[in-house]
């Protein structure tokens, strides 16, 4: 479709990679289902396409994610959700230009309320917020005890033990660490924000061993973790490639999870449990919103369980002064 390649192009030049590789994947998935070119798209058109995706459709190839049992089921709400945000991002380019008169993705369903409070209508899609998963003390030692290299081990140690994304980690190259501040600077983060981040002298210890001894002298690039062996040896190391390390070092650590993304949620989880401020985590994190870093006041339970007995104290003694406690067996 030419109109999607315009659009893909004007995304270039204003986004990041992935973001234009999601929007591209996502509009052919929109347009092969509905089958009907971009002026022709109206609001009942958009809402099939939500009900397929929630529902599953087995005679239509990008939905069909099928169960073993063979019934077909369809993608999460947060996807439907993602791929509803680049359809209406792609017709509001196409309003933009004069090529369309009105956007046909809605921007909510209507309430009896319309009329007082318009655009506060049903949302299209419901998200439910899940805490995420993180690793104990003893699930992060049986996963490093079961990295077999230093390059392995510094990896590891960047996102369990600096809170770092997994692109930012094979982003890394050597100018961005700065050792003898035991810090490293992210160039190229989340959203294109840079920021300079401390990380523990383990990271430094693990990285000053891979260097020494098994990064090839002859590297061309100056990315930090390269491949150490086959015919890609030196190249950058790739996502595939760090997935890989992990999911052998889950297999010989007997763990059923350990997701780079895990290790990052540890990370801030634990930073936030030892007392850091909230607003440092978020610059750890390299979170542009402090809404995103709240999260971690629900993962950190050492925290939360503190906060509530130091309020329930204040509340017992509110609600019942004066008669005795039947736990301690005092007066109060």
């Amino acid at each position: 479709m030419p109109l999607v390649d315009d659009y893909l192009e004007f995304m270039e030049g204003r986004c990041r990679p992935n973001t234009v590789l999601a929007a591209a994947y996502d509009l052919r998935v929109f347009f092969g289902v509905i089958a009907k070119p971009p002026d022709e798209v109206a609001p009942s058109d958009v809402l099939g396409f939500i009900t397929a995706q929630r529902a599953g459709r087995t005679s239509t190839e990008p939905l069909q994610p099928v169960g073993g049992n063979d019934s077909a089921v369809g993608v999460s709400t947060s996807t439907v959700a993602r791929r509803l945000s680049m359809i209406s991002g792609f017709f509001a380019y196409l309003q933009a230009r004069g090529d369309i008169t009105a956007n046909p993705v809605p921007r909510g369903l209507p309430t009896r309320r319309e009329r007082s409070r318009p655009g506060q209508g049903v949302p299209l899609t419901r998200r439910t917020r899940r805490l995420p998963r993180i690793l104990t003390p003893e699930e992060v030692d049986q996963l490093t005890g079961a990295l077999r290299t230093h390059r392995d081990r510094a990896m590891v140690a960047a996102m369990v033990f600096g809170g770092l994304r997994r692109c930012e980690v094979l982003g890394l190259r050597l100018e961005d660490l700065r050792v003898a501040e035991r810090r490293v600077f992210i160039a190229d983060g989340k959203g294109g924000h840079q920021r300079l981040v401390p990380v523990s002298s383990r990271f430094f210890a693990a990285i000053a061993a891979y260097l020494e001894s098994e990064r090839p002298a002859g590297a061309e690039t100056d990315r930090v973790f390269v491949v150490l062996k086959g015919p890609t040896r030196g190249r950058p190391l790739s996502v595939r490639g760090l997935d890989e390390v992990l999911a052998g070092a889950r297999r010989r650590g007997g763990l059923t999870h350990a997701t780079c993304h895990e290790l990052r949620h540890t990370c801030l989880t634990r930073l936030r449990e030892a007392g850091m401020a909230l607003e440092a985590v978020q610059a750890q994190a390299g979170h542009a919103s402090i809404e995103s870093t709240r999260i971690y006041l629900h993962l950190a339970d050492d925290w939360l369980a503190a906060q509530y007995r130091k309020a329930a104290e204040v509340l017992d003694a509110q609600l019942y002064a004066g008669q005795p406690n039947t736990v301690s067996g005092s007066d109060r």
